[in-house]
């Protein structure tokens, strides 16, 4: 499990804390709020859509879902929170 966590984070931890300073904003939307808590829900969940049985494929779909579900979400953030949570984060993303 701490060896999924710690692949997992290195995939996506410029999204991971661009999400992170989004959900600490005050104007954070519940849909956010509540996806970001389905993820953590998802991740630390012993039933996955492949079973982690399988050698290869069983860590794959977390290196797929998650970053991409993380990245979907912050795609539809409203404008000045993707901006602000970017910035503070250090990002030139979301920065044109």
């Amino acid at each position: 499990m701490l060896k999924r966590l710690s692949v997992l984070w290195v995939a996506v931890r410029g999204d991971a804390r661009r999400l992170w300073l989004a959900l600490r904003h005050p104007e954070a939307p519940l849909w956010l709020k509540l996806g970001s808590a389905g993820l953590v829900l998802y991740l630390i969940s012993p039933v996955d859509l492949l079973p982690d049985v399988i050698p290869v494929l069983g860590l794959v779909d977390d290196l797929v879902l998650i970053p991409l579900a993380m990245r979907w979400m912050l795609n539809r953030l409203p404008a000045h929170l993707s901006g602000q949570a970017a910035k503070d984060a250090g990002d030139v993303v979301g920065e044109t």
